[in-house]
């Protein structure tokens, strides 16, 4: 088994044109980090070659804020293939490469020569020398054996049993004293550090297709919460306007499409636009800002789905609506704002062009002329939230980077962030209380044959395993299912995603691996986003509606990540960050790759209600309504080797009256 690379030197790879590449992420490196990053770099090349690239690695620092080892690169675009054309000693190792290969090919990744995924920085690993050994690993894992990997790095091979996890996972996981954006920066440059995103350093990112189904459901709920639309009825005829148009905000229009909304989607960087355009994302573009509300209007009078792409800045859309006392229903912003001063969010009067630009020669310009951006968002989208527009943070550190940019008006107490900001996450108003307190989420699955008819069976078989007549939810869910193929979804291999409850979930992978059993369809991936039910403590986003003070703690998050791991889940992944920043988020989600295998239908049984229960119960004794609901119901039917702990909720009015005689 190789440890080091192979002592012959690649040759320098080609970049296909037209795909994009990472800005400059900052070099602020002193000499002596400088060169412990460069010798950190060098740990995987056999000592013969440090000499001629050593110097090399030190221009990618220098210009590009990281090493990246673009000459390990493999030649050309990294299309997931069949599981069969992998090699590997075990099923999981070959399926891992297939989920790999599937973030990082040109349909997907953000930055595919960066091995950004999504997300403005989220990586799968570091640099492509961590790619090659993970490969190399991969393929000779054998069932007895557990690989482990640590911000990117392949820590080894070590032995464990069948029913232990196959791969385990850890991003960013820094000490609480240096657990902010700048000490991450700085060990992001000496390559310690990966930044995971939600599922991209986990291997089980989708494509877009893994959030619109989220995007859906908040949409759908967001107007019958807030525009009084009945339950069996859509947003025909109402407007929902956004900005973001990359790998996980490229799904807004889709998921306006599909609930019948009219979207303008504000988005600077044109080549995002032309992707989601090819891939028939969002149907009309324009670059100028009446036309897109004049084509809106019509669309709204119409009655009709319409999805526009504004390319231009979300700031400049905006006021042009309050100038003219245009009427937006639904609002919200999909900009990567964890990633604010990295150029994850484009400053008014910038364009994206000069953004990049400015990243790699004034950086504390752009920082200021960002912090001055926020500040005109803000004052644009107060105003119209005064005129009746419904304002919701889509859960990208938004309302945080208006509060680090010393704008604070946008605290709730007036005091600090503790407490959540002026408009709600979300999650605060929409998931949390309508979907994820009953234990609702993304579970996905991949046909990992690669075959379509495959996920048509898989489709149909879910279907068979929702109950339409219990909640709204489930008729809203099977919905999905029933119009996904009419909606090309897939982005990527053949996958899906699809939001369902605890038994629901668990129903569904049993299922699947029957039919993997029977010879139905080829071996299944499943998996989640791990912005879930129980997957994040992040109190912005995922626990923002979460009010017993817990909001602020991560034990959910390692409590899943370590109980899937004790279940044996295929791959286990715990990072830090998600899509809210470093400090801000702590996360952890699952792979298990479906094989027939009766072990499989055990470890499905106790794992896949952990992984979801355990966040019902944590959100039940927050009192919860909705959860301590489902979490009754649960201990009544799963009585065999199950109880959550029930709060006793103190009367309100007594407490206020006591503290506050």
């Amino acid at each position: 088994m190789k440890t080091t690379l192979g002592k012959t030197l690649p040759p320098y790879p080609a970049f296909a044109e037209g795909i994009r590449r990472a800005p400059d992420r900052g070099y602020t490196l002193n000499p002596a980090q400088t060169a412990t990053a460069l010798k950190n770099a060098l740990r995987y090349i056999p000592c013969e070659l440090h000499a001629q690239l050593a110097p090399e690695f030190l221009e990618e620092l220098r210009t590009r804020g990281r090493i990246y080892g673009y000459r390990f690169r493999p030649e050309g675009d990294l299309k997931p293939l069949p599981i069969d054309a992998y090699r590997g000693n075990c099923l999981e190792g070959k399926a891992f490469q297939v989920m790999i290969d599937n973030n990082l090919c040109f349909d997907i990744a953000l930055y595919p020569y960066e091995l950004v995924t999504y997300g403005e920085t989220g990586q799968v690993c570091q640099n492509w020398m961590q790619y090659l050994l993970i490969k190399q690993y991969l393929e000779e894992l054998t069932a007895e054996q557990t690989l482990v990997i640590e911000s990117g790095h392949p820590l080894g091979l070590f032995r464990s049993r069948p029913d232990a996890p196959r791969v385990i996972i850890t991003n960013s996981m820094m000490i609480g004293q240096f657990d902010n954006q700048h000490d991450w920066h700085v060990a992001a440059q000496m390559g310690v550090a990966n930044y995971g995103q939600m599922t991209a350093g986990g291997w089980m990112y989708i494509g877009p297709q893994g959030i619109v189904h989220g995007t859906f459901n908040t949409l759908l709920n967001a107007g019958r919460l807030k525009l009084g639309i009945p339950a069996n009825e859509d947003l025909r005829g109402h407007l929902f306007v956004s900005s973001g148009l990359g790998g996980m905000s490229g799904a807004q229009p889709k998921a306006a499409d599909i609930a019948g909304a009219v979207s303008i989607v504000a988005e600077v960087d044109a080549s995002r636009i032309e992707t989601r355009r090819q891939q028939g994302w969002v149907q009309h573009v324009t670059n100028d800002i009446a036309t897109a509300y004049r084509m809106a209007h019509e669309a709204v009078q119409r009655c009709e789905p319409c999805s526009i792409a504004y390319h231009g800045n979300v700031v400049n859309l905006l006021e042009y609506a309050e100038r003219k006392q245009i009427a937006i229903e639904l609002l919200s912003d999909q900009t990567s704002c964890h990633a604010v001063y990295e150029g994850g969010y484009c400053p008014a009067g910038v364009t994206f062009e000069e953004r990049t630009r400015l990243l790699h020669n004034a950086p504390e310009t752009f920082r200021s002329l960002v912090d001055a951006s926020l500040r005109r968002h803000f004052e644009v989208i107060r105003k119209l939230v005064a005129r009746g527009t419904y304002f919701f943070d889509y859960g990208n550190s938004f309302m945080k980077a208006i509060y680090d940019a010393g704008i604070r008006e946008i605290s709730r107490n007036g005091v600090d962030e503790k407490d959540g900001f002026i408009w709600p996450s979300y999650v605060e108003d929409i998931m949390g209380p309508e979907l994820f307190d009953y234990g609702y989420g993304p579970f996905r699955w991949v046909c990992l044959s690669g075959k379509h008819e495959d996920l048509i069976k898989t489709d149909r078989a879910a279907m068979e395993c929702i109950d339409v007549n219990r909640r709204g939810q489930d008729l809203d869910n099977y919905n999905w299912l029933r119009d996904a193929e009419k909606n090309h979804l897939v982005v990527g291999t053949q996958a899906r995603i699809l939001y369902q409850d605890a038994v629901g979930r668990m129903t569904i992978a049993l299922r699947f691996n029957d039919m993997v059993r029977r010879g139905e369809v080829g071996p299944i991936m499943l998996g989640r986003d791990h912005h879930d039910v129980s997957g994040t403590d992040s109190p912005f986003r995922e626990t923002a509606n979460i009010r017993d003070g817990s909001n602020v703690m991560a034990d959910m998050a390692v409590q899943c990540f370590a109980g899937n791991c004790a279940r044996g889940m295929s791959l286990v992944a715990l990072h830090n960050g998600g899509g809210v920043g470093i400090g801000k988020s702590v996360n952890g989600g699952f792979g298990m790759v479906c094989d027939g295998s009766e072990r499989v239908d055990e470890i499905l049984r106790s794992a896949m209600l952990w992984d979801v229960m355990g966040g019902v119960a944590r959100r039940s004794w927050a009192c919860n309504e909705h959860a301590m609901q489902t979490s009754e119901t649960f201990n009544a039917s799963h009585k065999d080797g199950y109880h959550i702990t029930m709060p006793n909720v103190a009367n309100d009015e007594e407490i206020q009256k006591l503290v506050n005689p």
